[in-house]
């Protein structure tokens, strides 16, 4: 009996040390992913620091973005569609990058110019970044690394990738560089329409 006591004591003191090691040695592992992507500052074309959280509450398209590319095109229905929600709570964000095949090798003036000249662009458009790589903006390896669908996670296959951000500041679909403006339509709608439902029912 006493030697039963003496092994039930000692349980309870491994025990005891257990827990105290796991409440208080217990590496704590902070996360450095943000809480939204639109949780970083980045430059404007104009050289302007732009909080991103400005955005947050809007329905949000980022798109890596080039001069020089075949699929310079989809500017014009990237201002499109742009012009068509802007007065519902959509904007389209460009962040210009020089990584895929050099096709945007122009400075700030440059890639304004041209925008403006050739297709009208309205948007509003950022400094030249890197989206993949050590250098790449922290904006771009957060995005990256998020397990989104229907492009899951990984670095920027080119020019025009599409990341969609809903109004509560996450990302809701990345889409390939061929994907057409055009074709988010649906999806962006139905995410511009969760806050109509969302008022509807306060």
């Amino acid at each position: 009996m006493f030697r039963s006591l003496i092994a039930l004591a000692a349980t309870a003191v491994v025990a005891a040390g257990s827990v105290a090691f796991s409440d208080e040695a217990k590496p704590q592992v902070k996360s450095e992913m943000p809480a939204s992507p639109l949780s970083y500052t980045m430059k404007s074309l104009d050289g302007k620091d732009v909080d991103l959280s400005q955005y947050k509450g809007k329905v949000v398209l980022v798109v890596n973005v080039a001069s020089k590319c075949g699929l310079t095109g989809q500017y014009a229905p990237l201002q499109r569609i742009h012009d068509k929600y802007k007065d519902q709570g959509f904007v389209v964000l460009g962040f210009p990058c020089n990584q895929f095949g050099s096709q945007e090798p122009g400075s700030a003036d440059d890639i304004k110019t041209f925008c403006t000249k050739n297709y009208g662009v309205t948007f509003d458009m950022f400094e030249k970044i890197d989206v993949n790589g050590e250098n790449a903006a922290p904006l771009y390896k957060a995005l990256t690394a998020l397990p989104t669908k229907p492009v899951g996670p990984g670095k920027i296959t080119w020019n025009f990738e599409k990341f969609l951000i809903g109004r509560d500041g996450q990302v809701v679909g990345r889409f390939t560089p061929r994907t057409e403006p055009s074709d988010l339509e649906a999806t962006i709608e139905a995410e511009i329409a969760k806050k109509a439902a969302g008022n509807a029912a306060q």
